[in-house]
């Protein structure tokens, strides 16, 4: 069977809001609105923009995904915590309890996030055909050999999260991005 070309996406520093913290942020009863739908589909990146306050520095306008979740979670790139001077733990998107915390400053108001700062695990989305043909199951660990790219590496650990609603694709951070050397074009294949 040949090789599955797997789209691999740079996903950028980011933030999900609940709605409780979003009124706070934006004013209460306030919906995000959608700039650009994602290839995960049930999520956007909406028009709203969020400050994230660390000790050390502020990073401005930071992308809002919708649609608001139950837990307020803060995703970012090891170089952007390093600026921020957190330490946040690298997680599966959602594991959160336990991590660190930070303020986010929104045009309406302010909010101290106890916890929910994480570097995202590196993972593939994909729905249960897709896994099948992949030869994978929700929650295994693989090996994704990135191609056609400018700085040729192979990325161990990578999750894998099976949801019906998925679509094909691998998330990375920017500085993993950047690390590849990733350009439109590249694409991985898990190493057998």
């Amino acid at each position: 069977m040949p090789d599955i070309k797997i789209p691999i996406e740079i996903s950028a520093r980011h933030v999900h809001l609940s709605d409780h913290i979003l009124g706070i942020l934006f004013g209460e009863g306030y919906q995000l609105t959608s700039s650009k739908t994602l290839s995960q589909t049930t999520e956007f990146l909406a028009n709203e923009r969020v400050d994230i306050v660390g000790p050390r520095e502020i990073i401005h306008s930071v992308g809002v995904l919708g649609p608001t979740r139950e837990h307020t979670q803060v995703e970012i790139a090891l170089t952007d915590a390093r600026k921020l001077g957190l330490t946040p733990p690298v997680r599966e998107s959602g594991n959160h309890e336990g991590s660190v915390g930070c303020r986010l400053i929104g045009p309406k108001g302010e909010y101290e996030l106890e916890d929910g700062v994480i570097v995202a695990h590196r993972h593939i989305h994909c729905g249960p055909k897709e896994a099948e043909e992949l030869g994978v199951k929700n929650g295994d660990v693989v090996s994704v050999e990135v191609k056609n790219s400018l700085r040729p590496l192979i990325f161990e650990d990578v999750l894998v999260r099976v949801k019906e609603s998925f679509s094909l694709s691998m998330h990375v951070d920017t500085d993993e991005g950047n690390a590849a050397g990733l350009t439109p074009d590249s694409y991985g294949v898990i190493v057998k």
